[in-house]
């Protein structure tokens, strides 16, 4: 049995040979880790993306089966993207950078963790006018269906996802936590429409995607838009204003084969799943365990088996030792026991995790019983 088999077969609830060993990727301080301690070459980590060669030959070394993050897609974002640049070095040696999307951030050397959103461009219509509007346009060379099918090609064995986009997600980026907060009150209009015309263009390239003859195994979001205690807008005005891109982008998706809608956002989802679950997406990624504990059996229990995961596995026990990795498996098994999920790291694995143990969590998932 293939790996896109197995995955196929779990998440529709029909039996399968095994689980395959699934990840999320890595931080790059993580790599950088192990290549000091002799684990992986210094090349290797340097070259590790998503899906590339570097990533395949990780797989071979640790015992993965694949990254639930091996995707293609077309130009989905702004193009051409904003001019990346310094505008500023600080005394305190931190620089303010304007990244591809606009957003001005707090950025320094060797920090490990999300920038601090500093300022940002899209700050009223004028600016969507002149700097937004024209980079958010359709047009029919943002897909590559050679390319897509290049990849297909070398995934051979590996599920392969449609990237749609982000309904919500790039646009907090380009407008960070702060500025999404206050435009979406002060010029509702704005909000929506700055939404909708970045959602038909993402539209517009998945239906490119899709005719090009790819088979593709699944569908993909990344969203970002939740935190530890909850959604970054209201529950509410979420489905005003996304329901709809949700819907119109997974029955397009539907009509091409695809039955599996996955969606990545972190942080406490709860109050945002029924807007993606009633709109066609049904499998939820990465389910973070976080400080608020695991979420896939409560949502089992209120949405029945339509509603499948990937993810759930707490990450931080593979910083420890066999005993706690070995605890984490023993709580798996109950989600596995409900058919239609799949075990993986809750979310990139972080610097501090063992390369003994992670190849160690990647034999033992495989072993477990389903």
């Amino acid at each position: 049995m293939t790996n896109r088999e197995r995955m196929r077969r779990i998440l529709h609830g029909e039996p399968a040979d095994r689980l395959p060993a699934v990840h999320f990727g890595y931080w790059p301080e993580l790599l950088q880790e192990w290549a000091e301690q002799g684990e992986i070459s210094g090349e290797l980590a340097r070259a590790w993306n998503d899906g590339n060669e570097a990533d395949f030959e990780l797989d071979k070394r640790i015992g993965w089966d694949f990254n639930w993050q091996t995707m293609a897609s077309g130009a989905i974002s702004l193009r051409p993207p904003f001019e990346e640049k310094v505008l500023e070095v600080l005394p305190d040696g931190f620089k303010r950078v304007q990244n591809a999307l606009g957003l001005i951030e707090r950025v320094r050397e060797g920090a490990g963790s999300i920038p601090a959103e500093d300022d940002w461009l899209l700050k009223d219509r004028a600016a969507f006018e002149e700097l937004y509007r024209p980079r958010m346009q359709y047009d029919g060379g943002r897909v590559d269906a050679e390319a897509l099918r290049a990849r297909r090609a070398a995934c051979a064995d590996r599920p392969l996802g449609l990237h749609l986009g982000s309904v919500l997600g790039d646009i907090r980026s380009m407008l960070s936590v702060v500025g999404m907060s206050y435009l979406m009150y002060d010029d509702p209009e704005l909000f929506a429409e700055i939404v909708d015309t970045y959602a038909e263009m993402q539209f517009r390239c998945a239906e490119d995607a899709l005719a090009s003859g790819v088979d593709f195994d699944f569908a993909h979001y990344w969203e970002d838009i939740c935190f530890k205690n909850g959604p970054l807008i209201a529950p509410d005005l979420f489905e005003e204003v996304c329901a709809r891109h949700y819907k119109k982008r997974n029955e397009l998706c539907r009509k091409h084969g695809i039955d599996l809608i996955s969606l990545d956002c972190d942080g406490v989802i709860a109050r945002l799943v029924p807007t993606w679950f009633e709109n066609g997406v049904n499998v939820m990624f990465p389910l973070e365990v976080g400080v608020w504990g695991d979420q896939f059996a409560a949502f089992r229990e209120t949405y029945g088996p339509r509603l499948k995961g990937v993810g759930g596995f707490d990450k931080t026990c593979l910083r420890k030792d066999r005993a706690a990795v070995d605890a984490e498996l023993e709580r798996m098994k109950a989600l596995v026991s409900l058919g239609g999920f799949l075990p993986c790291p809750d979310h990139r694995l972080m610097p501090g995790s063992r390369f003994d143990l992670v190849c160690y969590y990647a034999e033992q998932i495989k072993k477990m019983k389903i």
